[in-house]
């Protein structure tokens, strides 16, 4: 860059400014009013180099001068009339320490970094749309020089992507991790890479979701329910199945005998047979979803209830009997029989037609775990429009930790290894240490935030 800059001074078309900042601001001119020629402007090209090369030494202050491009003052284009390139700025450099006080300014290091790597479409947000001019101009000023050949980069704009019911500006989500509205940067919540990650938002989601979406010249705001549903389809294919009870409560099967076990076979993937089965032990006392049992039920409610059938899913048809309230009043366990001849798989399996299919564990063979169920972090889908504050608008229940119980086939589970858990969503493993197992919520099966 250095180079390059030099190139452009030797060849008259960068200069040194002592101006001051204010006096560059008025001398800038208007959107109506042309520009005013800097007066160091049209000192001799010799005195430029000298100049120069004394604020890459560090003989002058920060500020005191800059460089800039000598295009034309009266451009209607306020980004042609002489930008900055260079100023002196005495920063500490990741890479090369203290060697540098002068740095180049990003409009002056973009296409100059594109053209180093070989970019050929150098794919920009609408807000650089007014900077082309100035990059097509650099790029053909060091053509001619011959530091670059043909084919030149070609910036293009596009609208950048307005995602509801979150914020992507860079200083809001700092206060967000700051101010610990997150756990930080690797929040499932947050609208980061490595949050996407924990939350298991995957690569094809990603690239079916740009696809679904397209590429506008114009703004607009994608629902955010456009990427889950992306999610969703992509996990519906890669995700195996496995059961987890997230509320549990106990069922007990009355005539079931005592000490006997038997195999039902669930499919791994019910749209991939070649993932085969995996076989869930039927035991005498079960856990079921609390929301499964109701003592007095809902009009169209088809699940337990006194007097009901349903079927356990991938085992037998289940009359329920009965059931036992705790000292406040809440159902702690359910009894049933069970019909021996229906059987999921077997010929008697449709002898009795029922309308509810619940899902279930032994609690002999299942094993606890902890599953953080992640939901959108904002309650409105455009945070802050109504009180001008985005914070206002923090949805307080957007994380929701609470005990499960899943299948035994999960102990060995591995972070990031991914789960339709049946009936509720899709799920991530987030650690497994010493066999206390954490699973995030990716997303429910399907879009119930309204």
């Amino acid at each position: 860059m250095y180079k390059a800059e030099m190139y452009l001074i030797e060849s008259g078309f960068a200069y040194v400014d002592k101006q001051t900042s204010d006096e560059i601001r008025e001398n800038r001119g208007t959107l109506t009013s042309p520009g005013i020629d800097s007066p160091w402007r049209d000192h001799p090209i010799s005195n430029h180099i000298e100049w120069f090369k004394e604020m890459k030494d560090g003989q002058h202050a920060d500020g005191s001068m800059i460089l800039r491009a000598k295009i034309n003052m009266a451009s209607p284009n306020i980004n042609l009339r002489d930008p900055a390139i260079y100023r002196i700025k005495r920063s500490h450099h990741h890479r090369t320490g203290d060697a540098w006080c002068i740095y180049p300014m990003y409009t002056f290091a973009h296409p100059i970094e594109d053209a180093l790597e070989g970019i050929t479409h150098s794919i920009c947000t609408l807000e650089f749309e007014d900077q082309r001019p100035f990059y097509d101009w650099l790029l053909k000023r060091l053509r001619e020089s011959g530091v670059f050949s043909d084919p030149l980069p070609k910036q293009h704009e596009f609208a950048r992507l307005n995602l509801t019911y979150t914020v992507l500006s860079k200083r809001k989500l700092i206060e967000l991790v700051e101010g610990n509205h997150v756990t930080g940067w690797d929040d499932p919540r947050m609208p980061t890479l490595v949050g996407a990650r924990r939350r298991g938002f995957t690569p094809e989601g990603f690239k079916l979701f740009a696809e679904r979406i397209g590429v506008s010249k114009a703004d607009s705001w994608i629902d955010y329910a456009t990427l889950e549903d992306s999610m969703r389809e992509v996990l519906n294919v890669s995700a195996s199945r496995r059961v987890a009870v997230l509320d549990p409560i106990k069922l007990i099967i009355n005539n079931y005998p005592k000490g006997h076990e038997e195999d039902c076979l669930a499919p791994n993937h019910p749209l991939n047979e070649a993932l085969g089965k995996r076989a869930l032990k039927l035991t005498k006392e079960l856990w079921i979803e609390r929301e499964d049992f109701m003592a007095e039920p809902i009009e169209k409610y088809f699940r337990l209830y006194p007097g009901n059938q349903v079927r356990l899913r991938y085992g037998y048809i289940v009359t329920c009997t009965g059931f036992d309230l705790d000292d406040q009043g809440s159902v702690i366990t359910v009894y049933c029989d069970y019909l021996p001849d229906t059987k999921s798989g077997t010929a008697g399996a449709n002898s009795i037609k029922v309308k509810g299919n619940i899902h279930w564990l032994s609690t002999k063979y299942s094993i606890d775990a902890t599953v953080n169920q992640y939901d959108r972090l904002f309650t409105e889908e455009h945070p802050g429009n109504k009180t001008d504050n985005y914070l206002d608008d923090l949805n307080l229940d957007s994380l929701k930790t609470s005990k499960i119980i899943i299948e035994r086939s999960c102990l060995s589970v591995t972070p990031g290894d991914q789960f339709q858990f049946e009936r509720h969503g899709y799920f991530i493993c987030d650690s497994n240490q010493n066999s206390i197992i954490t699973f995030n919520r990716t997303t429910t099966l399907r879009d119930t935030w309204q």
